[in-house]
């Protein structure tokens, strides 16, 4: 990169910046907030508040009390990443991308933090876990807003450590499909729009979670387990000991399998046979909300996956795979996230400075996502959901 390349992204980054002034008063403070954002973007090795306030000149205490201590408005902060959401990257077909992600972590001073299943490791350890929502377009996407999960029995019940951290009363056990609901209601009340929503079987086997996404008026198509149960259209609908799990429903017959070319990589073309029936879940309440679901088996390794939506009837499959199969850009924005950012490098010991920290790489990320907004015009990062007359199928 030359020194006018340099140059330019530096004016880029002071103007985006400007962008937050009336959501921090003071001088210092918004001193603080461009040399934080500035130090998620450079290329430290490591990007916790240290090395960031060193390498801007700054007292390391000084950015630690920018977080903890500073009077400044984060919740305006976060607002303000939505409302540039909606206002410079509004696309009709845009998708809300629901997903966790691990940190980990040392001790046990940090909120949240305990032994459970951390993705980043891909095994059970000591972590923080938050819950986040992403948002994609054709050309665009970022991650929006997050939320820390608290853990029930460790965290939640001992009110006297949640103090210790600063973490408010009001703040109490949420199952993560509903941190994601209430975060996903957040972005909306900010006036960001989505068409449709993908997540994995963790959130997708939670009855709950699909009917008050539907509720929203979002098109979701999420994963759910093998073991979930319920009746085709066309098969028979009665008591729920006459429900089928999803990898038993078709002993012998069903629906033709259909080849469907997915998408395009450096390995080559990914393709996956797909067959299709609506479907009535099998709900705590009894039958479930008729939609459609998915059972998709990778041509090459035999991996299946089962989908469900709410889509209408008349939806194209095709359609609904390329929704389902757009949750793969949610991992790239957690490598992004956490490897341009730093946003897995916090060390906090306050539930007031972890939630700064979330939102500042929210904002981080944002900028890096505007910069190269313009190459992914050329080269998109999902395929554009196909109509009526773009079929894909490679049948």
């Amino acid at each position: 990169m030359d020194i006018r390349q340099l140059r330019g992204i530096r004016e880029a980054l002071d103007g985006f910046v400007r962008e937050f002034d009336d959501c921090i008063k003071t001088v210092p403070s918004r001193k603080h907030f461009s040399t934080y954002v500035s130090g998620q973007l450079s290329d430290l090795d490591r990007k916790s508040i240290e090395p960031m306030a060193l390498e801007a000149g700054v007292a390391p205490r000084t950015l630690q009390e920018f977080l903890s201590l500073h009077k400044w408005d984060e919740e305006q902060v976060r607002r303000r990443v939505h409302e540039i959401v909606r206002d410079r990257h509004a696309e009709e077909n845009a998708t809300a991308l629901i997903d966790e992600t691990g940190h980990p972590k040392d001790g046990e001073k940090t909120p949240g933090v305990q032994r459970q299943y951390c993705g980043a490791l891909g095994k059970v350890d000591n972590c923080v876990v938050t819950v986040h929502v992403g948002y994609a377009t054709d050309s665009f996407h970022t991650l929006l807003d997050g939320d820390l999960f608290l853990p029930e029995h460790t965290w939640a019940v001992d009110r006297e450590r949640c103090r210790a951290a600063g973490i408010p009363d009001t703040v109490t056990y949420r199952p993560k499909w509903q941190i994601a609901l209430d975060v996903l209601k957040r972005t909306m009340a900010n006036g960001v729009r989505y068409k449709y929503l993908v997540a994995d079987e963790a959130y997708g086997v939670a009855a709950e979670f699909r009917r008050q996404t539907a509720e929203l008026g979002l098109v979701y198509v999420v994963e759910v387990s093998c073991s979930l149960r319920g009746w085709t259209v066309a098969g028979t609908l009665g008591d729920d000991i006459d429900a089928r799990r999803v990898d038993a429903l078709w002993p012998r017959g069903g629906p033709s399998w259909e080849m469907f070319h997915v998408k395009d990589t450096d390995k080559g073309p990914v393709v996956w046979d797909v067959r299709a029936a609506r479907f009535h879940p099998s709900e705590d309440k009894g039958l479930g909300e008729e939609g459609w679901l998915l059972v998709a088996r990778n041509v090459l390794t035999g991996e299946v996956k089962y989908f469900l939506s709410n889509a209408a009837a008349d939806t194209p499959v095709e359609t609904l795979l390329h929704v389902a199969f757009s949750r793969y850009h949610v991992e790239h924005l957690f490598r992004e996230a956490k490897g341009e950012t730093g946003m897995s490098q916090f060390e906090v010991r306050s539930y007031r400075s972890l939630m700064r920290h979330l939102i500042l790489s929210t904002v981080s990320l944002l900028f890096l996502n505007e910069q190269v907004e313009p190459l992914r015009k050329k080269n998109p990062l999902v395929d554009p959901v196909p109509g009526p007359s773009d079929r894909r199928s490679a049948a």
